[in-house]
């Protein structure tokens, strides 16, 4: 049965207060409180604050009132200095993006900008790893330190008018890579050509809600899996896809890059979540999970969330994971390291309303059952395999992995660990043997690194292909 299309999921001029039936609401066992692994703590208390993750690190830019940055290094559990902010911004509610595309022959650069929030400002950085051994004299000028935007004029007065920033979010999609979509306050979302920093468009989000501190996602850049089988000119035609959700409000967004035309799509917001604003969340394929929130009121009134939600795009519902987090928590961040398939909570404010050092991670499996999908996909696009992927191969792989006597008998004598990454990509590459070689030569080149998994990989293969494959 062919897929269905993304908008076929979705009602224009929707009743969102009566969506509440769409709603799971499910208990975590026992085993799930402990779902959380406590890090290294922040070097300084955070809230507010803005992540980007690049190879092993993951970039803190500065947080409410706080203008220090740092590189947290995700396999030595540590964390190094970058920069400072210039003393004369106050960051609240601000936003960092990385840019994508190259940066010549600086190929270990990546260039960051940073927006909004409640005091003014528009910045860039050229970042180069304080993990690498690179020395000063090789490093590009002004790297690690945030200027202001060079030929972006146009961009920094638009950014820079009045506090209408504050809570900003934003991604960047298109057919190249070259837009910046930014949703704010009060209920706004304008289109920026990154080539040129020129503004395209402005236009109101179609809600009574203040959209500030909010969930902003791109849904078009989460669903590599369904899109490895399209044409070229099947991409050109099709509109750049995103999701906002802010207290009651939920929206799909699509944008015709062609004619310059925003439409927009109410989806269900479950009455558990509706209350609630500044949570953390991250989208993973078709899934946006939501970590926290608060209901924006104080004093007796105050509601401070430490659930998990779980929203599925492709079929428009909800669940729910009650009292799953550590503590009560909001305006803290969430990222994905699809590496390890961990998600980084990160800061936040706890029930007193003070500003959090904490640092925790989880994995993707604890809270989705598609897990494997998430790595498959993730390997394909980090690959760049540019071959079909049907629905029937996950069904294969995951019966595979349950059956499979090789990785039975294996578990049982301990005669290795596999990292599950690295266990998916494997199958990943068996299932691909037949239509070519050269994406299992690519496959091995990326992840056999250790003896043990080669042994389990040969004894795979042996059992149902026979392929020019040997040991070095």
């Amino acid at each position: 049965m062919p897929r269905l299309p993304f908008f076929f999921f979705l009602k224009k001029n929707y009743n969102i207060s009566n969506m509440g039936n769409q709603t799971t609401i499910q208990k975590p066992p026992e085993h799930l409180i402990t779902n959380f692994q406590a890090l290294k703590e922040l070097p300084s208390s955070l809230d507010q604050t803005q992540c980007v993750i690049h190879k092993h690190e993951i970039l803190i830019c500065g947080g409410q009132f706080k203008r220090a940055c740092y590189s947290y290094h995700i396999l030595k559990d540590e964390y190094k200095f970058i920069c400072e902010y210039s003393p004369n911004i106050e960051l609240k509610g601000h936003c960092v993006v990385k840019l994508t595309g190259s940066n010549g022959k600086y190929s270990n650069q990546i260039t960051l900008l940073s927006f909004g929030g409640w005091d003014k400002h528009s910045l860039m950085m050229n970042y180069v790893s304080v993990w690498s051994k690179i020395s000063t004299l090789r490093k590009p000028k002004n790297s690690n330190e945030w200027i202001p935007l060079v030929g972006s004029c146009i961009f920094s007065q638009i950014i820079g008018i009045g506090n209408d920033y504050g809570g900003v979010r934003a991604v960047i999609g298109g057919r190249s890579n070259h837009l910046l979509f930014i949703t704010h306050y009060p209920n706004n979302i304008s289109v920026f050509d990154l080539n040129t920093f020129q503004f395209i468009k402005n236009d109101t989000l179609p809600t009574n809600n203040f959209i500030t501190y909010h969930c902003f996602v791109s849904n078009s850049e989460n669903g590599q899996g369904q899109e490895i089988m399209k044409t070229n000119e099947e991409k050109n035609k099709q509109n750049y896809q995103m999701l906002l959700f802010c207290f009651n409000t939920g929206l799909s967004i699509e944008y015709d890059e062609d004619n310059n035309i925003f439409q927009f799509y109410k989806l269900s917001v479950c009455d558990d979540i509706a209350p609630f604003y500044k949570y953390a969340y991250v989208c993973i394929n078709d899934v946006i999970f939501f970590f926290g929130g608060w209901n924006g009121k104080f004093n007796d009134k105050r509601i401070i969330s430490k659930s998990v939600y779980k929203y599925s795009i492709r079929e428009n519902k909800w669940m729910i994971f009650q009292d799953v987090l550590p503590s009560l928590l909001y305006n803290c961040t969430a990222i994905l390291n699809e590496e390890d398939n961990d998600i980084h909570i990160i800061g936040g404010v706890d029930s007193r309303t003070e500003p959090i050092s904490t640092h925790i991670k989880t994995k993707v499996s604890q809270w989705n059952p598609s897990w494997l999908m998430i790595v498959i996909h993730y390997w394909t696009r980090i690959l760049k395999i540019k071959l079909g992927w049907i629905d029937e191969l996950d069904k294969l792989v995951i019966n595979y992995i349950i059956n499979a006597k090789h990785f039975v008998n294996l578990l049982h004598l301990n005669m290795f660990i596999l990292n599950i990454s690295e266990f998916c990509m494997i199958y990943f590459a068996f299932f691909y043997v037949n239509s070519t070689k050269n994406c299992l030569l690519k496959v091995l080149k990326q992840s056999l690194h250790d003896i043990k998994i080669k042994f389990f990989l040969k004894a795979i293969l042996q059992d149902h292909y026979t392929v020019g494959y040997k040991e070095n």
